[in-house]
């Protein structure tokens, strides 16, 4: 059977005090349209032109929509506000041993051209050579000089074809007017397509009220922060997690530990037929699969959602990227802070000598990867009542755009509370870490385990 495409519904705000994302969790029944307020404490904090508190609410408010509705009971679990607000800046309050971990490099910041700015993203080392070899200088004084003779759009233009990450700083006119802004506004914000199960192994929820997501497979192929955010989020209640990573390109320490809570660690080189193998034996067996890598990357390996929905008819499949799934940007590589600097949001928060700005925490990557967990949790539960079985799509850019249309809330702005550190020993350390930002029962959640050794373990289920 064919798979049906929903139509789109609007995800309705929650007692007039939330705003509303566009997805159809509620249309599917996915998520009771009718839900109460999931959340304690401040409705602002952070203050500033858009209403990021909304979104992050209204994505993490999801994830416990989603919950409760798998188990049953109302009310079981909620969303604290101030662990919001912490989490969504989880890698500024990381420590490992007491040592912070930074997390951007000298060269991902905006730059002035010609004409105007551009924002370059260079965190990886293989994104840095990249940055070196479309510009031909590595000191980033010489660097900011040569940008000032350069055209903001062919600048990114040239980074971008020698593999580079960089976005012309735009406003939201100008992006909307690109067909790159007509493409990513376009849709829902949870993009979902619905088929029927067929056969095979049925996840069935556990009763263990902490694990609720005990027994469900997921397998992880999501890097940096909103997939693997979400991947934290299903582990800590109790998803068997098994993250796959290419040895060629090791994550970035600090965000492998961020988000490692909870899960296993596997490298496997997709390149090598033993290791795709491996792999493709893990997705026979697998209820979940995460994929966070450019459109295309990884269907040369059967990785792709088309690929894997005739291989594996019942696997649910949740997919994010940073451009969305048409358009000229399309299979582009893409952070957060590049979509921000595209779409207008960096234009937004311009200081007062008319330098760009960012939002106060990465708020598409963290917004996107609680809105994917709470997808699969609806998912799971899905293929189990109904005997249907879907695949989601989310991109930041996307999330951008809800974000953009988000009313400015009129909500006082309240101070938040000292931050909450928890400490976890780990092969890394000692680790300080901001913990979930759930509540069960009344009382504050944490992850079940440490981030585990890079590629510690086998590529097998338990």
């Amino acid at each position: 059977m064919p798979p049906k495409r929903f139509p789109t519904h609007q995800f309705t705000e929650g007692s007039g005090r939330l705003p509303r994302l566009d997805t159809d969790f509620v249309h599917e029944g996915l998520v009771d349209g009718q839900r109460a307020q999931h959340w304690q404490g401040p409705r602002r904090w952070w203050g500033g032109p858009l209403d990021v508190e909304g979104l992050a609410l209204a994505a993490t408010e999801l994830c416990v929509a989603a919950i409760n509705k798998l188990i049953d009971v109302e009310g079981m679990y909620s969303v604290d506000a101030h662990g919001v607000a912490q989490v969504f800046a989880s890698s500024e309050h990381l420590s490992v041993d007491g040592r912070q971990i930074p997390s951007f490099g000298v060269n991902s910041r905006f730059f002035r051209t010609r004409d105007g700015w551009i924002r370059t993203h260079a965190n990886y080392e293989h994104h840095q050579r990249a940055l070196h070899r479309a510009i031909n200088f590595e000191p980033s004084e010489n660097l900011s000089k040569y940008l000032l003779t350069r055209s903001a759009e062919d600048a990114a233009a040239d980074i971008t074809e020698h593999g580079g990450i960089a976005a012309s700083v735009r406003s939201r006119v100008q992006w909307n007017n690109t067909e790159m802004g007509k493409c990513a506004s376009r849709g829902p914000w949870a993009d979902f397509t619905m088929s029927e199960v067929t056969q095979g192994r049925l996840w069935t929820y556990s009763d263990d009220p902490v694990k609720p997501l005990r027994g469900l497979r997921v397998l992880d192929f999501t890097r940096v922060i909103a997939g693997p955010t979400a991947s934290r989020t299903l582990a800590m209640w109790g998803a068997e997690v098994l993250r796959v990573d290419p040895p060629h390109m090791p994550e970035l320490s600090g965000q492998y530990i961020v988000t490692g809570f909870g899960k296993k660690s596997i490298e496997a080189d997709l390149r090598e037929a033993h290791q795709l193998s491996e792999v493709h034996n893990l997705l026979a067996g697998a209820d979940v699969v995460l994929l966070g890598y450019r459109p295309r990357a990884l269907e040369p390996f059967g990785l792709n959602a088309h690929l894997l929905r005739e291989k594996y008819p019942n696997l649910i499949i949740g997919e994010l990227c940073a451009w969305g799934y048409e358009g000229p940007y399309a299979f582009n590589r893409g952070f957060d802070s590049i979509v921000q600097a595209a779409s207008g949001i960096a234009e937004i928060y311009q200081d007062v000598r008319g330098e760009p700005g960012a939002l106060p925490v990465q708020a598409l990557d963290h917004s996107v990867g609680y809105g994917l967990a709470a997808a699969i949790i609806a998912l799971a539960d899905a293929r189990r009542v109904q005997r249907r079985t879907g695949h989601v799509r989310f991109s930041l850019a996307r999330t951008a755009a809800s974000l953009l249309d988000l009313p400015v809330t009129k909500a006082p702005l309240e101070p938040l509370r000292k931050p909450i550190l928890r400490t976890m020993s780990s092969t890394f350390g000692t680790l300080s870490y901001v913990p979930p930002p759930f509540r069960a029962l009344g009382t504050a959640m944490d992850y079940l385990s440490p981030p585990p050794a890079y590629g510690a373990n086998a590529p097998v289920w338990s």
